[in-house]
């Protein structure tokens, strides 16, 4: 699925390594960023993973990664973001005033589940994949997406999972399943 195909992981904060772990399994190879340097290379994809978005926003710009990595998004680099993932690229944020990469047109409400929701599985509908398992750890869901935004999944009337051309954002952390059809997804979407 994945051989010959290279892909980057935000590696600043969060659950970056069971991303690297997954991509590998699927056959690709995979970079960590960790410095501006990293994102020098060439690469197929990049996931944004799942943990502490505002962490991630800040480090970075503290890093100079951000703009460099808008870039590459505008400029069409396939890119997976779950959970806070899906925060940083989200164009606005319903309870929160930062926009961080702000590349995917859609409102994402952040810890959107409250406390005592704050971690759940379901397994539902993921349109073109099937049902899928879906892991929720303090998890946003989206609020609203622009017309070009394809809606993939939802939970309870809730958008958990999009699409935005070369865009793939979940509330879910797909990595912490043993489902593999999402990251398939992700590497078609890479070439």
């Amino acid at each position: 699925m994945g051989k010959g195909k290279k892909i980057a992981v935000l590696a600043v904060q969060g659950a970056f390594a069971e991303q690297i772990e997954r991509i590998r399994t699927l056959g690709a190879e995979c970079v960590a960023l960790r410095q501006k340097a990293d994102l020098m290379q060439d690469f197929d994809g990049v996931i944004l993973p799942g943990g502490e978005s505002t962490v991630q926003g800040k480090l970075l710009v503290e890093l100079e990664m951000l703009e460099l990595l808008r870039d590459k998004i505008r400029n069409g680099l396939p890119v997976l973001g779950t959970c806070a993932g899906l925060i940083l690229l989200a164009g606005e944020i319903g309870n929160d005033q930062h926009v961080w990469l702000g590349t995917l047109p859609v409102r994402v409400r952040r810890n959107a589940y409250g406390r005592q929701l704050g971690s759940f599985h379901v397994e539902e509908a993921f349109q073109g994949i099937g049902t899928v398992p879906m892991t929720f750890i303090r998890a946003p869901y989206v609020e609203e997406v622009s017309q070009d935004v394809e809606v993939l999944a939802r939970v309870a009337d809730k958008i958990v999972a999009v699409r935005y051309g070369n865009q793939l954002g979940t509330a879910f952390h797909p990595e912490l399943d043993t489902d593999n059809r999402i990251h398939e997804m992700f590497l078609t979407m890479c070439g």
